[in-house]
């Protein structure tokens, strides 16, 4: 089964991950580890309400985080883990991630 996370920074700038032949994160240590990342890069709810949904989270993260945690080799470990915690709390094969446009796709 295909199982693919796509970071988009705009049409010509993104990263793609392919989960294929990856050990899955477990589903509760996926939303732990997104939970420790929302919190130490001091993100803000999406939504005036303060709700948080999965999808927001995702994105906030991924928008905090920059292009460069993506991009760069150093934070190749960083931008794997962050791709298979989106895989394992969406719970979708196919997952792509716009920042510019925030909205997360499946």
């Amino acid at each position: 089964m295909r199982c693919q996370v796509t970071v988009s920074w705009g049409e010509h700038t993104q990263y793609t991950f392919d989960l294929e032949e990856v050990q899955p994160m477990p589903h509760e240590l996926a939303r732990q580890w997104l939970d420790q990342q929302f919190t130490e890069m001091e993100c803000e709810p999406l939504r005036p309400t303060g709700k948080l949904l999965l999808a927001d989270k995702v994105l906030v993260v991924a928008q905090a985080a920059g292009q460069s945690r993506f991009s760069q080799e150093a934070y190749r470990p960083w931008a794997n883990a962050f791709a298979r915690a989106v895989s394992a709390v969406l719970a979708k094969p196919v997952v792509r991630i716009d920042v510019p446009s925030l909205s997360v796709s499946y």
